[in-house]
């Protein structure tokens, strides 16, 4: 594992990469890597709950991926206050990110994931809605409604109170009327027409943060784009982060399955462009 440093604005985020064990070997025969870049979700970090994206990161790179973690701006350990920007800033330093993951070496820039958990889930469909670099699409528990979705986890008389304050503290976070406003243009729903490639969606059907049914709304508003594929999956009982042991092997064992399915088709295609086949 690598940490380095990504500039944003005036900001320093803080990114994990994690290599494949036979990298090291591999790369002296200028082998690429597919990439998976984990964006998390509200108040989160690239750790994740219960280590929810080291533990991802940990199986992926078995299936000889790179995988690149991040924490957003005022998260983690990364610079910033998290409460103070919004969801245009989550998706321009998921850009930035990305940009960033294109100067690494030994990435099969062709075959590059974007997987996100809950707003981050929202956030890497709105990000791949306009970033052509992004082909495929995986998202766990993710938000449909961010403004909504939002205040139901802050909890509405909460929110009230920003009517008198600047600021409002939740989980120690200084939430301003910025930050709630930021969500409330954003449908990813409706904007996900743009992306044109594959997805997998991923929910727990015991989550109490964001419902089940989002999962479905996603998998039909994919499924009639007319490109692409969608693929929706329930885990049952999980809960928002799928903090059941058994649970998690579920969740990352369709989410390898489905990842390498999409490895192995991209090398064949690939092979049969140069003639190998």
């Amino acid at each position: 594992m690598k940490n380095v440093m990504i500039k944003w604005k005036n900001e320093q985020l803080t990114a994990s990469i994690d290599y494949p064990s036979s990298f090291n070997e591999n790369r002296m025969l200028n082998k690429l890597y597919p990439l998976v870049i984990i964006c998390h979700g509200f108040i989160g970090s690239r750790i994740g709950v219960d280590r929810l994206f080291v533990k991802t990161a940990n199986e992926l790179t078995l299936d000889d991926c790179i995988v690149f973690r991040f924490d957003y701006a005022g998260c983690g350990e990364s610079s910033g206050e998290y409460g103070s920007t919004g969801l245009t800033d989550l998706i321009e330093q998921t850009e930035k990110v990305i940009d960033f993951a294109f100067t690494l070496d030994y990435v099969d820039f062709e075959n590059v994931f974007l997987l996100g958990h809950s707003l981050g889930g929202a956030t890497a469909v709105l990000t791949a809605a306009k970033d052509s670099r992004i082909q495929k699409l995986i998202i766990w528990s993710a938000v449909a409604h961010p403004y909504k979705d939002i205040v139901h986890v802050i909890g509405e008389d909460k929110i009230n109170e920003l009517k008198d304050e600047p600021y409002i503290d939740f989980s120690s976070f200084a939430f301003t009327k910025r930050y709630l406003d930021s969500l409330k243009p954003y449908y990813p729903l409706k904007e996900l027409v743009t992306f044109s490639g594959d997805v997998l969606i991923l929910h727990g059907t015991s989550d109490d943060s964001i419902p089940v049914s989002y999962c479905h709304d996603y998998h039909n508003a994919f499924s009639s784009r007319g490109y692409g594929t969608s693929r929706v999956i329930e885990i049952d009982g999980a809960d928002h982060t799928f903090s059941n042991m058994g649970h998690f092997k579920q969740l990352i064992a369709e989410t390898k399955k489905w990842t390498l399915d999409h490895i192995i088709r991209h090398h064949e295609r690939k092979e049969v462009k140069q003639g190998k086949y």
